[in-house]
Formats: C-alpha cells, structure tokens, sequence
C-alpha cells in the first residue's frame, strides 16, 4: 500500500462535512434474551469527510442517535482539525452537557469519533490498527447467540457451526425462563463438545441470591466460565458480590452499558473482566481510554459486539481477551459494508492492505434498509 499523503501535507486539512443515515435490518428470527426482546436491528452510519477521503463509523442504536450527531455534534465537528481526533471527542462531550452523555449521546459521540479515526488513517494512508499503535496481530473471539427463543435444535445448529469454525469458546442467553435452562444447557453443552469454553449471559435479569445459586449450578453442572451480567450492571454491590463468592474458574463481566469514563470505574473492583461497547463508550477513543483503565487495575478488557468497527481497537489496548462474534452484528455488517473480516481459527486479523478500518458502505444495498 502507498502513501497519499505525508503527514506533513495532512497537517492542516479539516473536517469538511458529517453525513448520517440510518438503516434496519430484521433478524432472521424473533429473539430475545433474559429482559428484552426483538426483531430487528438498527445501525446509524456516520461518514466524515476532508482531504478527498471519507471516514466511516457506525453505531448500534436508534435512529435518533443520527438526529443528535446532526443536531449536536455537525456543527461541532465541522471545520476541526482532521489529525486531532482526541480535541474533537472532548468538544463533543461537552456539547452533550445538557442532552444527556450516556446512553443515546454517547452512541452518537462514538460513531463519529469511529468516522473521524478512519478518516485520520485514510488521510495518512494507513490501516487504522497501525495508526492506533498495534499491539497484537488478531483479535481472538466467541460465538454469541443462542437466544432464550431458540428451541433446543436452533441452538446446537448455532453453537456448533462456530465450533466447527474453529471457534473455541460460544454464549448462549440465560435467565428469562430459569426453568428451561437445565435443558437448554444440556443441548449447548451437547453440541459444543468438553473442550469449548461455555459462557452464559444474564443480561442483569437476576436478584443477587438467585445469580449467586446458578453460578454454582453453572459452573458445577455445565463447566461455564463466563457468567455475563449476572445482575444489573447498576448493581456494583451484587456484582461485586458474585465476582468473590462465585466458584473458582468462571468470570463475572459487565461493562457493555458502560457510556462515559465513570460508568467504567464504578465496576473497577466488581468484575473479572471489563467489557466495553467502541459503539457507545466513546468510539476508538473512549474504548481506548477504558483498555487503559483496565490493564491500570490488572484486568482485561472485552469486546462486546460490533466486530467489524472494533477489531483495530482491540488490537491496540494493553490487555486484551476477546472480541464478541455477535449473531445479529455478524449477520447485519456484511449485508451494508464491504470489507467486513471473517475469523480464521477463532480470531479476526485486521486487513492491513487497505487504509482504514477498510470498510465502505455498500449504498445501494443499503438503501432497501434505510430507517
């Protein structure tokens, strides 16, 4: 790959103009998890341009998330300076002061600030993971699906293919019909075999007592060794309780919810393993931030979801354990973007011959999406 333009002759270039769409993607069936329930999923795609490139981010929210970078953020962003993507992510943060930073804000905030990083690295003709300071070459990753309304078959069919895959560790939803699960374990652990690595997800739909009995059934019973929002992730004081009373081998992890710097200290202490969310937390800038964070208290950080705009930030941050192969993200990305990486023995590589995050929208595709 060759240079365009030296850094040099970047210097000085701004960002020109903010584009957002929107579009909606059904599942291809209905799902559901243990306190929520869909079916379909909605990405907001912004796309930054300066300099003849153009950047190109995406967040998984509403689509009122585009109405805030176009209400809030453009006219913030517009006119910056294209190289300094760190002075524009504060001036961002504190145009949100009065609508509210975490959640909705900050969705909008990260697919910006994931827009402004790839145009950055097309400007310098580089591939982002290089321009992030590479730390590793491969961001290994598990399997998560096998919804609360999968019947058993759609399970084992699901969580075995990423086996086959050579995908060695799977997660399957838990929680919303305690009493279905002894079965729908079974049927996982079935397919997946003794070797793979199990994890369950909660998504916070239990009481601190009823978490803390099935971590030892799940552990005990099935080998888990991952239990994922056990309770609320506003509950610091149950996870905090799970993380030291669970059995030896399984890790409790939060951290998806986790918008702004705080939310990732408030769980500092409470978890075994961060996650953070580069589609909420801030983009590439505020998931870096949050590796930080947590390689500062020995802990590693985890991606959850988005595969194909986080996988050049995981191979950036200091201590990293794995990136979330989600099914309705895994589905969606290829069907909208061209460029979206597949794993090879359970591990995304980021394409380095191309600049960027090396994605582009797929437009016409798109639009029989658009929201």
């Amino acid at each position: 790959m060759t240079s365009r333009l030296w850094t040099q002759e970047a210097v000085g270039l701004s960002v020109e103009s903010l584009a957002v769409s929107a579009f909606t993607v059904p599942t291809d069936a209905p799902e559901s998890d243990g306190t929520a329930e869909w079916d379909s999923t909605t990405v907001v795609v912004v796309e930054a341009s300066g300099g003849g490139e153009t950047g190109l981010g995406y967040t998984y929210a509403p689509a009122a998330a585009g109405s805030v970078v176009a209400e809030l953020l453009e006219e913030v962003v517009r006119g910056r300076d294209a190289l300094a993507v760190a002075e524009t992510w504060e001036a961002m943060a504190r145009a949100l002061r009065n609508a509210g930073r975490p959640g909705i804000g900050f969705c909008a905030l990260s697919a910006v600030d994931l827009a402004l990083w790839d145009l950055k690295a097309r400007l310098l003709a580089l591939p982002l993971v290089d321009l992030l300071g590479r730390a590793r070459d491969e961001a290994p990753v598990y399997g998560s699906g096998g919804f609360t309304s999968y019947p058993l078959g759609r399970i084992r069919e699901q969580l075995g293919a990423w086996v086959e895959q050579g995908i060695p560790r799977v997660k399957m939803k838990v929680s919303r019909e305690p009493e279905r699960d002894p079965q729908r374990l079974d049927a996982a652990r079935q397919a997946i075999g003794d070797e793979t690595e199990l994890y369950v997800d909660s998504n916070g739909a239990l009481s601190r007592k009823q978490a803390l009995a099935w971590a030892e059934r799940f552990a005990r019973e099935w080998g888990v060794t991952w239990y994922e929002e056990p309770v609320s992730s506003a509950d610091f004081e149950g996870l905090r309780l799970l993380r030291d009373r669970a059995p030896a081998g399984l890790d409790v992890a939060a951290g998806e919810y986790a918008y702004v710097p705080a939310d990732f200290r408030n769980l500092l202490g409470c978890v075994d393993c961060l996650q953070a969310d580069v589609t909420r937390c801030g983009g590439i800038t505020g998931f870096l931030r949050a590796g930080a964070l947590a390689a500062a208290f020995d802990l590693d950080l985890s991606a959850h979801c988005a595969p194909s705009a986080s996988v050049a930030a995981c191979c950036a941050v200091p201590r990293f354990r794995h990136l979330e192969w989600f099914h309705d993200h895994v589905r969606l990305e290829p069907l909208l973007f061209d460029g979206v990486l597949e794993p090879e023995n359970g591990s995304l590589r980021p394409d380095r011959s191309r600049p960027g995050n090396g994605l582009e929208l797929k437009r016409a595709d798109a639009a029989g999406y658009a929201a």
